[in-house]
């Protein structure tokens, strides 16, 4: 039996996924969203009252978490104005 051409559109249409909006790229958003993981990761460890089996997969996630983020937001770069003292030709004293 060959199906109808109303099904088979069906089937490709939910094969089909379109492009997910993604946000725009907000540096400061990440680096607060990267502190507030950090600082939630040393509450956990320092508090000795929360048990061990309840804090650890949360300390684990936010740890994966802060890892992807710093992955987005890529490696630091430096701007400097003027060069820095160690391009300067060196001094000899005799």
């Amino acid at each position: 039996m060959i199906g109808r051409p109303a099904e088979a559109a069906d089937l490709w249409v939910g094969a089909y996924a379109p492009p997910v909006e993604v946000e725009a790229f907000c540096s400061s958003c990440i680096r607060d969203d990267i502190y507030a993981d950090t600082k939630l990761i040393a509450h956990l460890e320092a508090n000795p009252d929360i048990d061990e089996a309840f804090k650890g997969p949360i300390i684990l996630a936010a740890r994966a978490d802060v890892h992807r983020l710093r992955k987005m937001l890529g490696p630091g770069e430096r701007i400097s104005a003027a060069p820095c003292c160690y391009f300067r030709k060196r001094l000899y004293v005799r």
